[in-house]
């Protein structure tokens, strides 16, 4: 129940994501200087939310809180929800302000490809984006209230508030005639802000209420065990984060537009991971902490991880393979119009082929990060995610930089071979995360029959859908997609029939 409320307002939040992204393909296209410079600048102060937001947060706040919750001890709990909440705003407001100063420099770091007036822009945008980042940590901090007392729903779908005020700049301004992109960029950069206090504003007076309490802020026992939970959590989310500002850093290098096709792309692939990934882990890391915690051993977590990872492969392995079989139809039936032209969705089709190696290594990480952390241990996933930061930087320099020009291709085509690069670090970091996990409370993990029936079954839906695809006359690419998509679902479904594959969850087969 906790994970289909979670997946709920992932879901509704997700979509209104890409109705954004849709309408500013329309308007900006993905091969302009403005909307590289959207892009890079969006990214930039968003790492702040990255690090202070979602995942530190749930990993060092909520088994704390949950814990006090389960022993009676409310008034405790909301104590140090509110003392959390004042040190997370003071630390926050500093960095905005540094941020805010240091733009010129961060952009110079973080895009060194951009240049001249594409520079300058990017420069402006992240100075106007970056207060909103700070606002959207303090709805991280009510994400992590709200999840404690079970109100999943609410915080998974406040980015609904978001994702709405910058759809509504779009409409509004990006029709006005004579409007250069460079000054709807400012003006979606405002929109965003809007959205960010919005997003907060939905949540904060419910996660202020069930964090009332009679006493002042203090730092008592709890607090700071969150606190030291906190820091490494934050280290470890850092190098997690890093490896995506390593990969637009390397992708500032490449021609224009390449920066734009990494973020349409990574809109379409982290949907399953977001979906599935996150609403599994985020659902299950108060219960496991439970199961940690119990007397009766492991073996409730074991199988608790165990049926987690077989609910994400069932639908992210299908994911995984629509991208690599059928990417283009997916990017042109979404994104296809105005600016945004049949070769923009060749070219992220590239880009999702290549992340859909580690599709399922980096949803399936997710959960054994947060199974670490219910059993109190903050210090192996930041040791893996350190190994991983390495071989996203290495192999993804080599990838997107050196390889295509000595293979002969197009240089364009080194965003795909970022996201395969980095898909390998996934496996390695997923693979180390398991290895630590099952030493210490017994094996887990998915089956090997139960994992190959799956991908027959996805290479079985993509085989029927490539064939009514090529039986297709040329129409209009939403039509296409509304053809060929659904017949992938079929087919795959069809297929895990005929291979009994269990349905996740429900104690039987299909």
């Amino acid at each position: 129940m906790a994970a289909t409320s979670v997946g709920a307002g992932i879901l509704i939040s997700r979509l209104t994501g890409l109705a954004r992204a849709i309408l500013f393909a329309k308007y900006f296209g993905q091969r302009t200087e403005a909307a590289d410079a959207f892009t890079q600048a969006f990214r930039i102060p968003n790492l702040l939310q990255n690090l202070f937001g979602e995942g530190a947060l749930s990993g060092s706040f909520i088994p704390v809180h949950a814990g006090l919750r389960a022993r009676g001890e409310h008034d405790a709990a909301a104590q140090m929800a509110r003392t959390f909440f004042v040190l997370l705003t003071l630390a926050v407001s500093i960095l905005v302000l540094l941020g805010v100063l240091a733009a010129p420099f961060m952009v110079t770091l973080l895009a060194p490809g951009f240049t001249g007036a594409k520079r300058e822009l990017t420069i402006r945008l992240v100075r106007v984006l970056f207060p909103g980042a700070g606002l959207l940590v303090g709805s991280a901090w009510c994400l992590g209230v709200l999840n404690s007392h079970g109100r999943f729903l609410l915080s998974y779908s406040a980015p609904v508030a978001w994702n709405a005020a910058m759809i509504a700049t779009l409409l509004a301004f990006g029709e006005v005639g004579g409007r250069d992109l460079d000054s709807l960029a400012i003006d979606l950069a405002w929109g965003s802000f809007a959205g960010s206090f919005l997003q907060f504003a939905v949540q904060a007076p419910l996660a202020w209420r069930l964090s009332r309490h009679e006493g002042r802020a203090a730092l008592t026992a709890p607090v700071r065990q969150a606190v030291r939970n906190f820091v490494p959590i934050l280290v470890s989310r850092g190098a997690v984060q890093l490896t995506a500002y390593i990969d637009a850093m390397i992708a500032s290098l490449l021609p224009t537009g390449g920066v734009a096709a990494l973020s349409n792309a990574q809109l379409l692939y982290t949907l399953p991971v977001s979906l599935f990934g996150i609403s599994v882990s985020a659902a299950e890391l108060p219960a496991m902490s439970g199961d940690a915690a119990s007397a009766a051993g492991y073996g409730a977590l074991r199988a608790r991880i165990d049926a987690a990872l077989r609910r994400l492969a069932f639908f992210v392995v299908p994911s995984a393979v629509a991208f690599a079989a059928l990417g283009d139809v997916i990017a042109a039936a979404l994104l296809q119009r105005g600016r945004f032209q049949a070769a923009d969705s060749l070219y992220v089709w590239g880009i999702l082929a290549g992340a859909s190696v580690g599709l399922l290594a980096t949803t399936m990480a997710r959960l054994y990060s947060a199974a670490h952390y219910a059993l109190g241990d903050t210090k192996r996933p930041l040791r893996f995610a350190l190994v991983r930061l390495a071989a996203v930087t290495t192999l993804g320099y080599a990838c997107a930089i050196l390889l295509p020009p000595r293979l002969g291709i197009a240089t364009d085509w080194g965003a795909a071979g970022l996201t395969a690069s980095a898909g390998v670090a996934g496996w390695i970091e997923f693979t180390l995360l398991r290895a630590s996990l099952n030493r210490r409370i017994g094996r887990t993990g998915l089956a090997a029959s139960y994992a190959a029936r799956l991908w027959v079954a996805a290479l079985a839906g993509a085989a029927v859908a490539w064939a009514v695809r090529l039986g297709l006359p040329p129409v209009d690419p939403l039509v296409r997609g509304a053809a060929v998509l659904p017949v992938f679902g079929a087919g795959f479904l069809g297929a895990a029939v005929l291979l009994r594959v269990p349905v996740p969850g429900l104690g039987r087969r299909l």
